[in-house]
């Protein structure tokens, strides 16, 4: 596997493995309101930007694009690997290199959490430092806001 950065010609990959997963995973933890938010949240325009900005990267195995990750500053986001493709170490990998990239500048890592990530990062080392519910179509999508240490050259 490796790690490439998106470029523009990859918007329709990333956008369809962001997709793919919601659409496979949330169901079985939010309420559909709450799902629609996050595919719209998920959207082309948003992606597109991070994409120009130098944000998105790609994790490749065998020639397919498997899992995207988005950093911005200290913030890890849009981090998703395709549904058939998850427990074969393709997220753990994006997020040991979005930390990495993180540790380049600063020395915390925060991201915002959704109920079938929060596991994992917990398992990562990261800890919840607050807790949010927002309204989404009539229901209500929960998620944590979460941190961790990480090495840092600024340091």
């Amino acid at each position: 596997m490796e790690i490439i950065t998106a470029k523009s010609s990859d918007l329709g990959t990333v956008y369809d493995i962001a997709q793919a997963t919601i659409k496979a995973i949330y169901p079985h933890y939010y309420p559909a309101g709450a799902v629609e938010f996050f595919l719209a949240h998920h959207s082309r325009e948003p992606i597109s930007a991070d994409i120009e900005a130098g944000r998105v990267s790609l994790a490749v195995s065998d020639g397919r694009a498997v899992g995207t990750v988005t950093v911005s500053g200290d913030s890890i986001n849009r981090l998703f690997v395709l549904p058939d493709e998850q427990g074969n170490g393709f997220g753990g990998e994006l997020l040991r290199f979005a930390e990495a990239e993180i540790a380049k500048s600063y020395g915390t890592a925060r991201l915002d959490s959704s109920l079938p990530a929060k596991q994992i990062y917990l398992k990562k080392g990261y800890m919840v430092i607050d807790s949010r519910t927002i309204e989404a179509g009539g229901d209500f999508l929960c998620y944590d806001i979460m941190i961790k240490r990480v090495a840092s050259n600024a340091d």
